[in-house]
């Protein structure tokens, strides 16, 4: 075990990061810098002729009153089963909750719930799962994602695969106009309005438009697209900013207008990034996460579903606590926060709802034969 302390260490660390198959951009060094309030650390297992085979990048805050945490989102980079490469990820957390004076260490690893070798070796090096006591909300990363398996698939396969409704929708886009554009760092602020007026409408949190700059920086040219959809008039309704990494791209930020929701800019839109993401020989396109309730009566749910991939269910919460009282505390406290916070956004909302009109008809006219003619989905 040992650390990537220096500029060779870490780029050998993203060599390594980027040829696995559980890549994920969460753990990039990139994605640390982007993090730049946060120390950042990064963790290497490794064979007996000196080969990574294993990574874990750790980020460490200081929490007011609690003390250091760290954090490991997605993390760590290994064989699920590889018990050795595990335990020196796990002893090398040790040394730096030490070294920092840290209170725990909290993972949300990319790693299905079906995987019970994984928490079988997990365990057995003390690692706790949270959802054996109590649930998984209040996760910092999604426990539900739609991923859609590319496996080699050409651009024609892909289409083919889609069902006829949602081949509908994306010919519909065309054919009324909306055209896909790939923008550049110049066109960040005007995606940046377009994404805050998305989160007013559907209630997240937006970060400020340094964030996107940050991110476009650190990742960019080789690692983010912006990809922005405009109508025949020049409109711009839609737009996504996908990461691409190792053999995944990401659908990692998404906006869209409440106007002219019935070009179906939405479902253009998505196919380019899939079809994009085929091109560059991606194993997997991941549309991200799903809150709530699992079923279509969920507008995003709904949505994503529409694309084929499956519904992965990650094992959750998995941390280790170095201080467990102090860590016990910080937990009761950071649920206490967050379910106030909710409340407040459950009154923002509806006081937002009681001020909009009751609509009085459909919002785009419904054309006989249309499959949208049972009202609006969220796009």
């Amino acid at each position: 075990m040992r650390y990537a302390n220096d500029e060779a260490s870490r780029r050998l660390y993203t060599e390594f990061l980027a040829r696995h198959e559980r890549c994920n951009f969460l753990q990039s060094v990139e994605w640390a810098r982007v993090k730049f309030r946060w120390k950042h650390e990064i963790v290497l297992a490794e064979d007996a002729q000196g080969n990574i085979t294993g990574g874990l990048s750790v980020l460490i805050r200081k929490i007011p009153f609690f003390g250091n945490l760290m954090y490991s989102p997605r993390g760590p980079i290994c064989d699920t089963d590889d018990a050795d490469a595990l335990r020196q990820l796990t002893e090398g957390a040790e040394l730096l909750a030490w070294r920092y004076n840290a209170m725990a260490l909290r993972m949300e690893p990319d790693v299905p719930s079906s995987d019970r070798g994984f928490r079988a070796v997990a365990e057995s090096l003390g690692w706790r799962f949270r959802d054996e006591e109590g649930g998984a909300g209040g996760l910092i990363q999604p426990r539900h994602v739609f991923r859609l398996d590319l496996g080699g698939k050409t651009e024609e396969q892909l289409w083919n695969g889609f069902s006829s409704r949602l081949r509908y929708k994306i010919r519909l886009a065309w054919r009324r106009g909306v055209t896909v554009r790939e923008g550049a760092r110049e066109d960040l602020p005007l995606f940046h309005l377009l994404l805050t007026d998305t989160g007013r409408r559907d209630h997240f949190f937006v970060r400020p438009l340094a964030y996107l700059e940050r991110m476009w920086d650190e990742f960019g040219p080789e690692h983010i697209s912006l990809l922005l959809a405009y109508t025949a008039g020049g409109e711009l309704i839609a737009g996504a900013v996908p990461i691409h990494y190792g053999n995944k791209t990401w659908y990692a930020v998404g906006a869209s207008s409440d106007r002219r929701r019935e070009l179906m800019a939405g479902y253009l839109l998505q196919w380019e990034c899939i079809r994009r993401a085929a091109l560059r020989g991606d194993a997997i396109y991941d549309l991200r996460g799903v809150l709530e309730n699992m079923d279509v009566s969920n507008g995003l749910y709904l949505f994503k579903s529409r694309f084929g991939g499956t519904l992965t269910e990650f094992v959750g919460e998995v941390y280790m606590p170095y201080k467990p009282i102090q860590y016990r505390l910080y937990r009761l406290a950071e649920r206490a926060y967050m379910a106030l916070r909710d409340r407040c956004a459950t009154r923002r909302r509806l006081r937002d709802e009681r001020r909009l009109p009751a609509p009085q008809s459909l919002p785009w006219p419904v054309q006989a034969g249309d499959p949208d003619a049972d009202g609006p989905l969220t796009a």
